[in-house]
């Protein structure tokens, strides 16, 4: 696994430790008060980053497209604002980041998207 591929699954791998550390100190501590945002971090950064992975090096025409790096940035941005961005909102100190990482990672979809149909033939 190379290029942004690698880059995807490695983020993916590294959300799963962060997670997993995450849900343990959760539990440890009987306050699972976050776990919306633990749980955007599995779904995201885990699932959502390890399947970009897998379809970029299984479809190398895709992963060679200027799209994927764009999908990459808009992705990675999108997971850093809405993390915190749901903690925030949780916590009722405002809810800005959420937005903002929630319409970053809905457009890194679309973008996904874009990039799955236009290489469907290769």
């Amino acid at each position: 696994m190379r290029g942004i591929s690698f880059w995807f699954f490695g983020l993916a791998v590294l959300c799963a430790l962060i997670g997993m550390g995450w849900g343990i100190q959760m539990s440890a501590t009987h306050n699972h008060d976050l776990s919306p945002a633990h749980a955007h971090l599995n779904l995201i950064g885990w699932v959502g980053f390890a399947i970009a992975g897998f379809y970029y090096h299984l479809v190398p025409a895709a992963a060679d497209h200027w799209l994927a790096r764009v999908h990459f940035g808009v992705a990675v941005l999108g997971l850093v604002l809405i993390v915190p961005g749901i903690v925030q909102a949780l916590q009722q100190t405002g809810e800005t980041l959420a937005k903002a990482g929630s319409v970053l990672t809905l457009v890194s979809m679309v973008i996904f998207a874009v990039t799955v149909v236009k290489t469907r033939a290769s």
